[in-house]
Parts: C-alpha cells; structure tokens; sequence
C-alpha cells in the first residue's frame, strides 16, 4: 500500500493584496465609530440599526484585515464582505433627500470598496513553488 502526501502550496502575498487589505482594515476602521454619532432629531439619516450593523461590519473588517495582513485566505474573503455589506447599508442615500455631500461620501466609499476588493484579490500571477 502506498500513501502520497501532497504538498502544502502557500501563496504568496503580493503588494497589491497588502494594500487592499490595508485599505480594508482602514475603511472597516471608518466604519467603527458610526453608532456613536446617530442622527439628530429632525434631519435625516440612517436609522440606529444600520449605525450599529456598519459598527459591527467595521470591527469584523479590521480583526479580518489583521488576519489577512497573517496571511488567512478565509480571512481575506470575511474582510471583503464585510466592507461589501457596511457599502451597501450606505446606498440608499442616493435615493433620499440627504445633502450632496452625504451622497458624494458614499460614492466614495463605492468607490474604495471596488478597489480594495479587487487589490485585495489580485494574485500572484507567477506560478507558486511547491516545497516538500
């Protein structure tokens, strides 16, 4: 009987991944601090629920962000969601009345979120060395 054992590939973390995972960590950073600011009475905003849901989005984009930065593969695709999912919860402001402002800051964070997913699944296009 003869057993084969396959070689563990590991991947390499290219700078493209390292600066989407850092603007990840930095955008999840952003995040965190948005359920301690709700909206004043009388001016429209997002309700409590999606202030807390982007805090807790943020917290888990940072803690991914690290994870990933340690090279957790699993880690890379929770970062990626959570800032995809805190991104959408802000898209509604392009159909209310809310100051241009407020809808040019989501466009922005459209915007970041497109690039750090995409940096932060930019692989190495060089085929990986195995190692026995």
């Amino acid at each position: 009987m003869s057993t084969t054992t396959a070689a563990r590939v590991r991947a390499r973390t290219t700078t493209r991944q390292k600066v989407g995972i850092v603007l990840c960590g930095l955008y999840g950073l952003a995040n965190i601090p948005s359920v301690l600011a709700p909206s004043p009475d009388g001016e429209t905003g997002p309700p409590m629920g999606v202030l807390v849901i982007g805090s807790v989005l943020g917290l888990v984009a940072v803690v991914a962000a690290v994870l990933a930065w340690r090279g957790s593969s699993l880690a890379l695709r929770i970062g990626a969601g959570a800032i995809i999912i805190a991104t959408l919860t802000g898209l509604p402001a392009f159909f209310v009345d809310v100051p241009m402002f407020i809808k040019a800051l989501v466009g922005f964070s459209v915007l970041l979120t497109v690039v750090a997913v995409v940096l932060m699944f930019s692989g190495d296009r060089r085929p990986a060395s195995v190692i026995d």
